[in-house]
């Protein structure tokens, strides 16, 4: 597996209700491969991270998302948490981040309830994903082959389920992050 991502850099998109441990140890993988690894958020200063149903740390924004640009990213990183994906989805802003990544062929990791950002920005039609359970309904409405499994990588899209699965999906989006730049864009 490829362990030295060389300074790219990676937007982990988050609003507040974050799944903590979902952006914290995927964070942690990528700064161990020597990735450079942004906060980008509605929030402006700071974003509120949650412990399933307890709010938990706070996290300095490094980019508002009205400045960020998908451009200026190899990949993304979409946290899970029930709250957090739903504000994404219902944010303009947020979801053409999102489909930018996808039309430049850019890979993106989600995690959990991270997934319901990319059902908004059509991305999942033709793919298989995975994710929490109570959102198979919605991605395979939006035309995903849905699977129940630890990890999944399709086209340089990966999506695990639930916290447990953090190992698996760090090592798969690191791999598909070093692959980064290599992939035709896709239409969205």
């Amino acid at each position: 597996m490829p362990t030295n991502l060389n300074g790219k850099k990676v937007a982990i998109l988050v609003a507040n209700g974050f799944e903590q441990v979902e952006m914290t140890q995927p964070r942690e993988a990528l700064l161990e491969a020597n990735a450079q690894v942004h906060i980008v958020s509605p929030e402006s200063d700071s974003v509120q991270g949650w412990n399933h149903y307890d709010k938990a740390d706070m996290f300095s924004v490094d980019v508002q998302l009205d400045r960020a640009k998908p451009d200026n990213y190899d990949a993304l990183l979409l946290p899970g948490g029930t709250v957090n994906p739903d504000q994404l989805r219902m944010n303009s802003k947020a979801v053409e981040f999102v489909k930018a990544f996808f039309k430049a062929g850019k890979p993106v990791a989600a995690i959990c309830h991270g997934p319901w950002s990319l059902v908004e920005a059509d991305a999942v039609k033709g793919r298989k994903v995975t994710s929490w359970p109570s959102l198979q309904t919605d991605l395979r409405n939006a035309g995903a082959d849905w699977v129940d499994q630890e990890v999944v990588v399709d086209s340089g899209l990966v999506t695990s389920r639930n916290p447990g699965d953090i190992p698996a999906f760090n090592q798969q989006m690191i791999e598909a992050f070093a692959q980064s730049g290599s992939r035709e864009p896709q239409a969205v």
